[in-house]
């Protein structure tokens, strides 16, 4: 197997691929979550119909790394301090912090007050919160939206809450959803499009005409929700 590294040039663009050559009768492009590009071609395609193929696809493959970018947590960094603004399900609020005699955050009047403990960290107090609620949050969600599945035959997917610097939410071909507990940070409508997301995946594991198909008529507004998550975490 022989590998290289090559781009091209599509309008004010540059497209850089990694060119696989190996045993195979035809050649082949898949785009990434994190937005890198690889191409299969067999052993003795020429550059010249390798770049061929690939500025034919140009459109089709800024197309998914955009999707694929637009999926991405952009969430940026929080100091934990009084008077910074949180979100939770779609909604800012005024962090006030003040030590107690223990670990508490509750939502009241337009504020995340965190009570903490003299020794822990406002930081700590909060992020668990989150994790919590996203749990609690994620599994009712999970529960609603599997039933608009029934008639395919999957199974109850493993929820898993994990932390991931470039996905809100995955799935394994074995049925595990894995969610980002910074999407409880979300809108409502905007979770639930992410759960459907990933539930269409169970169906239908690659984004092809027949996933988006489904997703439409599981979530006809999803390209709203998945609009309002594009921009709300900011």
């Amino acid at each position: 197997m022989l590998v290289k590294n090559k781009n091209i040039i599509y309008g004010k663009n540059e497209i850089s691929y990694e060119l696989i050559f190996q045993e195979r009768k035809t050649l082949g492009i898949k785009v990434f979550p994190e937005g890198s590009v690889k191409v299969f071609a067999p052993l003795e395609t020429s550059n010249e119909k390798i770049e061929e193929k690939v500025k034919e696809k140009a459109r089709w493959i800024l197309k998914q790394q955009n999707d694929f970018l637009s999926y991405h947590p952009l969430t940026p960094i929080r100091k934990y301090i009084n008077g910074e603004t949180h979100l939770y399900l779609g909604r800012q609020y005024i962090l006030h912090s003040e030590i107690a005699k223990e670990n508490l955050v509750k939502v009241y009047r337009g504020k995340l007050v965190v009570q903490h403990k003299p020794n822990t960290k406002v930081e700590t107090v909060v992020k668990n919160w989150y994790r919590n609620k996203a749990a609690e949050h994620f599994k009712s969600v999970l529960e609603e939206k599997l039933n608009l599945f029934s008639k395919f035959t999957i199974e109850q997917p493993e929820l898993v809450i994990r932390m991931m610097n470039k996905r809100w939410g995955s799935c394994t071909m074995k049925g595990k959803l894995i969610l980002n507990p910074e999407l409880i940070k979300a809108p409502k409508g905007s979770i639930e499009y992410v759960m459907i997301h990933e539930l269409c995946h169970l169906v239908h594991h690659n984004h092809t005409k027949a996933f988006y198909e489904l997703q439409e008529k599981m979530m006809p507004d999803w390209k709203k929700w998945k609009t309002k998550l594009e921009y709300s975490l900011v």
